[in-house]
């Protein structure tokens, strides 16, 4: 058995963490996009609009019963051979809108749970003052049901970074990308892609160490 090679890895080190903001960039903005359509179908289904919660209901079920690879793939190649505009999409926005379309289906369940566990006497106070639905909503229910949803929201924040990797299979370079042409050019596979978990390690205790400062907030904030 050879031994590591760890001057390569320290090496390696600066190289792949240039392509951190990318990754990180990536899923910031597909989480944003996501957490705006995931709210969007929430209320949908929660409201049950007609036509529109059945439509939704179809988004939602493709977009959790089919992987994500898949869905990446279709977006990219296959939908590009029904439309040809979308040829002039590079890979980066196609993998931004693929992980919001998928995520956003996932959170909307999250959301739409949360926001069915708000107290229904919250619901009948705000009818009761002559409130509409969107101000019910907008002022009393997402308020609450954000606080709920917050820890969960903040997992699927973490799958997404953890998801941007599948990204470099459309031909990104970002943290995933840059390993996979380091290796291929260095032939230390084992060195590159262990360097490569350990930055994603660290990313993700660094947001879990931040969900639990957060869950400790809203628990005291629950208990006053």
């Amino acid at each position: 058995m050879r031994a590591l090679d760890l001057d390569y890895m320290l090496g390696l080190l600066p190289i792949l963490l240039k392509y951190l903001p990318l990754t990180l960039g990536m899923a910031s903005v597909s989480m944003i996009l996501a957490l705006i359509l995931a709210s969007l179908f929430a209320i949908i289904r929660v409201v049950r609009f007609p036509v529109l919660d059945a439509a939704t209901r179809l988004f939602i079920s493709f977009f959790r019963g089919t992987p994500l690879l898949v869905q990446l793939f279709l977006f990219y190649y296959g939908l590009p051979q029904l439309f040809s505009f979308l040829t002039a999409i590079d890979g980066v926005t196609a993998a931004i809108v693929g992980l919001t379309l998928h995520f956003s289906a996932y959170m909307a369940e999250s959301i739409r749970a949360a926001i069915l566990g708000v107290d229904r006497s919250q619901w009948e106070a705000a009818k009761s003052i002559g409130m509409s639905t969107g101000q019910m909503m907008r002022r009393i229910i997402l308020p609450q049901a954000a606080r709920v949803a917050a820890p969960t929201l903040i997992n699927y924040f973490i799958d997404l970074i953890k998801s941007t990797s599948l990204a470099f299979t459309l031909g990104v370079t970002e943290l995933m990308g840059a390993a996979q042409k380091e290796a291929a050019g260095s032939f230390l596979y084992f060195e590159t892609f262990i360097v490569v978990a350990v930055i994603y390690w660290i990313v993700v205790e660094s947001l879990a160490f931040v969900q639990s400062k957060i869950e400790n907030r809203l628990s005291k904030a629950v208990s006053r």
